[in-house]
This record gives C-alpha cells, structure tokens and sequence, in this order.
C-alpha cells in the first residue's frame, strides 16, 4: 500500500522563518482562510504543541476545527484530545503507516517544525506562503531546495504584509 500525496503547508519569512518564541510572528487572514479550505475534509498531520495551539484559537472562536481528521505527533503515549476526530501517533513510523491506512488521496502536514523537518523527505508538494520581511525568527523550516518546480506563484497583500502564495513540487 502506497502513501497517499503528502502536502506540506507552511508560512515562512524570506528566510525560511517560521516562527519566535513558539508563535507565528505575523497574522494574515487570508493564509488563515487558505490553511482551513485546504484542510476542510482531509487529513491534517500535526505536532501536538502546534495542535494545542490551534485548538485553543478555535475554543476561543467557538468555531470547529476545520480539517476532517488531525493526526497529532506526539512522544507523549498520554497525549489526548476532547475532539473525536483527533488520533495520536507515537512515531514517524507510526504515523506514515496510518497515513498509508487512511484511504485518503491526499495528506497536509501543517506543522511544528519538528514535524516538518520529519515528514520533508516524504512531502510530493509544498504549499508556501512566503511573507515579505524578516521576522527575527528562531525557528526555522527545513531546506526545500529539491522542490524546484513551480506550479503556481501569486503575489498578494494583507494584514499589512506582502505575501506570495507558492505551490512547488519535485521535479
């Protein structure tokens, strides 16, 4: 059994920043907005800092999460979530073989940057925001240089930052 496409969402500064002191150091509704209809009835594989994160933003929206399944990747075998559509994995292992299971065409990575930097080498594309700027970030999203062929690149403006929305796959 193949894996399914694995996507990789991300938001990064013009230096592969993608974040400071463990917050996103920019908000740009639209990439919001993207980031949800991606995800909105597929599976979303996750972090569990980045997972708690996200679920306390939409408590305090009171809105659902907008993906149909969160796969959280966490070393804690403890890890729970008061959602029914959130697993646990333990492992990459764990995790890819689950993916595999999913019956799903098609897989979004939504990060932290451990979990980015885990599952790179089995991404097929990358959808990036690239944000205009350097943000002084301390964590950063691994090399992407293999990801050279571009399919769409579309310039825009929010939020007060410039952004390009870019979707690279290997060629």
């Amino acid at each position: 059994m193949n894996l399914p496409k694995v996507s990789i969402i991300v938001a990064i500064d013009e230096k592969g920043g993608i974040g400071k002191n463990d917050k996103i150091p920019w908000h740009i509704k639209k990439d919001l907005v993207r980031l949800a209809n991606m995800t909105r009835d597929h599976m979303a594989i996750i972090g569990d800092r980045s997972y708690n994160s996200m679920a306390g933003y939409y408590d305090r929206s009171g809105r659902p999460m907008p993906a149909k399944e969160y796969l959280v990747l966490s070393k804690n075998k403890d890890f729970k979530s008061q959602r029914n559509n959130t697993s646990v994995a333990t492992s990459i292992g764990d995790a890819l073989n689950r993916i595999k299971k999913s019956g799903e065409k098609e897989v979004f990575v939504i990060g932290g940057a451990s979990i980015y930097k885990q599952f790179i080498e089995f991404a097929d594309r990358l959808y990036l925001t690239v944000v205009k700027g350097e943000f002084n970030c301390d964590t950063f999203f691994p090399d992407y240089s293999d990801f050279n062929k571009e399919i769409f690149s579309e310039e825009d403006f929010d939020e007060g930052h410039r952004f390009t929305f870019r979707i690279l796959e290997r060629e």
